[in-house]
Order: C-alpha cells, then structure tokens, then sequence
C-alpha cells in the first residue's frame, strides 16, 4: 500500500473547509483500500510526524495562507517529499492577486482595471473616492490581496465605501478593482487538460465565501453552461494560458465574468475545494470523471511531478 499523508486545517481563514474537503477525500480514497492514509495538520510537531510515516506524497488541502501561497510547499520541498497541486513560486505568484494580475496583463489576458491600496492613519476617504471615480467609477470590487475563498470580498458603491473599506484594515493592504458585471462562471485544468467550465447563478450579491460553502446561500451551478462552442473553447483556452503562465500543477480553476462578449479572469486558484459544494468535482463529473477518479489524478500528478 503505498503512504499518503493528507495535511489539513491550518492556520488561515478557510480552516474549516480545508478539514471538510479533507475529509471528503479520505472517505473517497478509503473506499478503495489502495492507500495507507494518515491525516494531520501543519502544526508544531508537522515535520516529525512527516518524517516518522515517510508516505509516498503529501495530498496538500490546506487552503488560503500558510497552505497554498508557497509556505508549506518550501517545507515540502525542504524535506524531498512529493506533493498534490502547485509548487512554491506558482503558488505564491496566484495567491498574490496584484503579481498574478500583472502577470495576466503583460500576457494580453484581460482583466478588471484595479489598483493597490495601503492603509495609513489619518485616510481621506474623499481623496481616494475621487481617485475611483477617475479611473473606473463605483461600484468597486475591494479584495484582500492574499486570501481566498473570497475571504473579505465585497462589491461597495460610492455610499458606503468607506464602511466597508474599514472593515478590511485587519489586512492591511487590499485591491480596489473595477466591478464587472455578467455572467460569473469557472475553468478548470487539470494537468495540461482543459477539464470544462461552470457557471454560477448566486442568490447572494455574488459567488462570496457563504454562496461557496453555504447550502442555505442556494446558488444554481449551470452545467453544461449555455453558451457558443467558440466561446466554451475561448475561456478553456484563457485558462490553460493562466495556468501555464503561472507554472501551475494538477488542478487549478479560473474565475471569470463574462460580460459584453469578453471574458474577464478575476483570478486563478491554484487549490480548489474538494467539498461537497465544489466546482471543481462537479466539472469532473459532468465529463464522466468520478470524484475518487478526480483524486487519483491529481495524485498521478504529483507522483510524476518535482
């Protein structure tokens, strides 16, 4: 039986959905008697338990800091150990949304027009509105710049901008984005393979965290997405040039709005959910690729993969 070890939990905002997606995929693989699992969390005592079980690979769902932005890939690397989804610099590049982003624009990859915002003592609320409504006009996207899951995200207009920029100083420094309206919908790769695409009917304002992880947010997840064959092949192929961009690994999806003809990437993430919930899943199955069939290549993946 080969050893895999599954690292879940964490340190960051998206804890609990990194412990549901785990424990998804420790049911799955149980069901097939194939692997001899151990499932622990990054803690202290992560590198001697690491060490002691010496598994084959590390299945990496964590989500959000610490666990997808490069950290716990370096300790991984550290120790030679092979591990699922991206590596260090690609995952670090993708949690940044301000490099990816620019990364995205310096590769004709059109995205929403944004710009860094640092918070200070003494802010000008009427000094930055004016800024906005320069450049790109309300309403506006404000994300943190590192976090997913859409951790933090909210659309304000110009009335209560400021109550909402405040709730975001625990972060520090954030993006203020232009919003794009349309059609949200999502890509997915896997390897180098196109897997397919979703789109998202929230009943929320938009796809946030509680329309991701929440049954009572009732969001409609449209699959096949009802849109031309020439287009179906565009943001497959915007997809695969952002993950190739990024030098990503196994799965990755890509976050668009459609809109006015053109599809707009909003950001790239580089360790989807594996929950119940989840886009990712769903795709593969639309495509006759079972969840436990999904796993197993993105363990494929690493297992052939520095």
């Amino acid at each position: 039986m080969d050893k895999i070890l599954i690292l879940a939990g964490g340190y960051s905002n998206e804890r609990e959905i990194s412990l549901i997606t785990a424990s998804s995929v420790t049911k799955a693989l149980k069901k097939i008697k194939k692997y001899k699992i151990l499932t622990i969390e990054p803690d202290g005592n992560f590198i001697k338990k690491l060490r002691k079980f010496k598994p084959k690979l590390v299945l990496n769902l964590l989500h959000g800091r610490y666990g997808e932005d490069g950290y716990v890939q370096s300790i991984l690397e550290s120790e030679k150990v092979k591990y699922t989804h991206s590596g260090v610099l690609s995952s670090s590049l993708a949690i940044d949304k301000e490099i990816s982003k620019k990364i995205f624009i310096k590769n004709k990859i059109l995205t929403p027009p944004y710009f860094k915002f640092i918070f200070k003592k003494n802010l000008n609320y009427k000094n930055i509105i004016k800024k906005i409504d320069k450049i790109f006009k309300f309403p506006v996207v404000l994300k943190p710049i590192n976090e997913g899951s859409s951790v933090g995200v909210n659309i304000t207009n110009k009335k209560n901008f400021a109550h909402n920029l405040m709730k975001l100083q625990k972060f520090k420094e954030i993006l203020i984005e232009k919003y794009i309206p349309g059609r949200e919908i999502q890509a997915a790769i896997l390897g180098n393979k196109k897997l397919g695409i979703i789109e998202l009917k929230p009943k929320r304002e938009f796809y946030d965290y509680k329309a991701k992880y929440s049954t009572s947010a009732k969001t409609e997840h449209l699959i096949p997405v009802n849109i031309t064959k020439t287009n179906y092949n565009k943001i497959n192929s915007i997809a695969l040039k952002a993950h190739k961009l990024l030098k990503c690994r196994g799965v990755s999806r890509s976050d668009f709005r459609f809109f006015n003809n053109k599809f707009y990437l909003l950001e790239l993430n580089t360790q989807p959910g594996m929950t119940s919930l989840s886009l990712v899943p769903e795709i593969a199955s639309h495509n006759n690729i079972s969840f436990i069939q999904l796993i197993e290549e993105i363990i494929k993946d690493a297992s052939i993969n520095k």
